[in-house]
């Protein structure tokens, strides 16, 4: 899988402390994001909560807006890395999104606070603070998707007809939302009006997904 590669946010001084340290740092900061949104976190709280004073954290962060990027860039990555070995796997294209969508209902339960996050950033209206990032994790997504619908096609598991950059975006939605509705508020209730009582039913959630996915791209 094509690694994360955000562009750098944070000054070196952070990059040179110990690694607990940083994610201890970063896992506050995610939570305080995630719950607060970008505009009303309070970097006092955060440093209090991390352990650090804040005089510290504006040795590590240029802006609030910096400190707020790396802190996305590493809740996307912890995220990127649980699909790593899945992509690597000597499965098919059916065989690799069934294990990513039931690794998005364990990870997205699990860490909450990263995909809150991650549902904070696409819902911000600070173009400028989110252009550069969203364009280095959405990259990586669309990169991995592309090229395993296009590798499928070719060995002829899927139709010819399929479109691997319109399908891959349509997959990774399909994605998104599963997550957004096992971490949020507002996407858990959405789910429970659309499946009803079935809205917790994980093996009928992978199931009915998995039979709407092979349908759209099976050979016709």
């Amino acid at each position: 899988m094509a690694e994360f590669t955000a562009s750098k946010y944070n000054r070196d001084t952070f990059d040179k402390i110990p690694e607990e340290k940083r994610t201890r740092i970063l896992s506050v900061a995610i939570a305080e994001f995630a719950n607060r949104g970008f505009n009303n976190a309070n970097t006092n709280i955060i440093a209090k909560k991390a352990g650090i004073s804040v005089g510290s954290l504006y040795k590590y962060f240029d802006t609030k807006e910096d400190f707020f990027l790396t802190a996305v860039g590493y809740g996307i990555h912890q995220l990127e890395k649980t699909l790593e070995e899945v992509l690597s796997e000597e499965s098919d294209l059916f065989g690799k999104i069934e294990r990513i969508l039931r690794i998005i209902q364990k990870h997205s339960r699990e860490n909450r606070d990263i995909i809150r996050l991650y549902n904070e950033i696409t819902a911000e209206g600070n173009s400028e603070l989110i252009r550069g990032l969203s364009s280095d994790m959405e990259s990586v997504s669309a990169k991995v998707y592309t090229s395993l619908l296009a590798e499928a096609k070719k060995s002829g598991s899927v139709g010819k007809e399929v479109d691997e950059k319109i399908f891959a975006f349509c997959i990774d939605n399909l994605f998104m939302i599963l997550q957004f509705s096992y971490a949020t508020e507002y996407y858990r209730e959405r789910m429970k009006v659309y499946l009803g009582k079935d809205f917790d039913n994980d093996e009928k959630v992978v199931k009915g997904m998995m039979s709407f996915i092979r349908r759209a791209l099976e050979k016709k």
